[in-house]
């Protein structure tokens, strides 16, 4: 009985998060049902619900088609709608019967396992590796750190290629002032002022163990703006007879990247909201202390938007996620 892991990246734009969700199905008449049906599908087993596309949903259903078993696939981290994904974690266990001609025997080997489940994923899903691990590895329970990043665009024109992975913001913002107070997030605090009202956890209390802010690569071609030799904004660019300035400041990229042992509901986009906001000048560094310590929602910054987030990696011990 073979119990796989799997390592799975996907853009998570179309799906409604990580989690199975299996509602009642939508009144047909009612004008919000009109955007459903191509994001779920009807239950034969559960009469009158419909299955909503959730990453979980449609790799299980991979998983089922391809070792011809019904598994439960549990997943590392229920990512929120619109959050993405680089090294998502899940696993599932196979009971295979030669006889039947169902499961996936550790013999058949995790390379073809990989090739036979990407066949049948759609383009933004995608198993990225494979692994046999012990029989009780626990995606949940045995993760010991996670790492998250939130990239945002600096820019007074909006981005065009990768618009569904970045977080669009007017404001440039101050590099060393991020970086100032990213430092000060770091270690074991009660996170309650950047968590959701309804996060649900018995405690608030988490630590993180990095937190940083860098000025990343900004990628080629962006969406209408002017660019000069080696990749730098030119000055003017020509229009049918009139010269359009360049953005009063050059377009930028910032990374936020945190890992620690476990977040709250909506943490890290709060976290980066902060952030942003101390970028901008409205919250001062040195104030970060206070706002951990207020345990209040409202002295953080704003929850900035699920696309400029992305889960990164998660990580076990070897004994756990490697033992036989």
């Amino acid at each position: 009985m073979p119990r796989y892991k799997l390592t799975v990246a996907y853009d998570g734009t179309d799906f409604h998060g990580w989690q199975k969700q299996e509602p009642l199905a939508p009144d047909p008449s009612d004008p919000a049902a009109q955007t459903l049906p191509e994001l779920s599908e009807p239950l034969e087993s559960r009469p009158g619900r419909v299955a909503l596309r959730t990453v979980q949903h449609v790799l299980e259903q991979a998983v089922r088609q391809t070792i011809r078993e019904p598994i439960t696939l549990i997943g590392a981290s229920r990512t929120d709608s619109g959050v993405h994904a680089h090294g998502q974690v899940a696993a599932f266990t196979s009971t295979p019967d030669a006889a039947r001609g169902v499961g996936w025997p550790a013999e058949r080997g995790c390379d073809s396992l990989i090739r036979a489940l990407n066949a049948r994923l759609p383009d933004d899903l995608l198993v990225r590796a494979a692994e046999i691990v012990g029989d009780t590895f626990n995606p949940i329970g045995d993760c010991v750190s996670k790492g998250y990043s939130y990239t945002l665009h600096l820019s007074q024109q909006r981005p065009l290629w990768d618009r569904r992975t970045v977080f669009h913001t007017w404001q440039d913002l101050d590099l060393a002032r991020m970086q100032e107070a990213a430092a000060l997030l770091t270690g074991t605090h009660d996170f309650a002022a950047l968590a959701a009202a309804n996060h649900g956890r018995q405690t608030t209390v988490r630590t993180i163990f990095d937190c940083t802010v860098s000025e990343v690569f900004l990628p080629l071609p962006l969406g209408g703006e002017g660019r000069g030799e080696g990749g730098a904004p030119s000055p003017v660019e020509p229009v049918s007879n009139r010269l359009i300035a360049s953005s009063p400041f050059p377009a930028r990229r910032l990374r936020i990247d945190v890992s620690g042992d476990g977040f709250l509901y909506n943490m890290v986009r709060i976290l980066a909201g902060t952030l942003h906001e101390v970028g901008r000048g409205k919250i001062d560094p040195n104030q970060i202390p206070a706002i951990l310590e207020s345990n209040n929602r409202t002295n953080a910054g704003p929850t900035l938007p699920a696309e400029g987030l992305r889960l990164e990696w998660i990580r076990y011990e070897a004994s756990r996620s490697n033992e036989r």
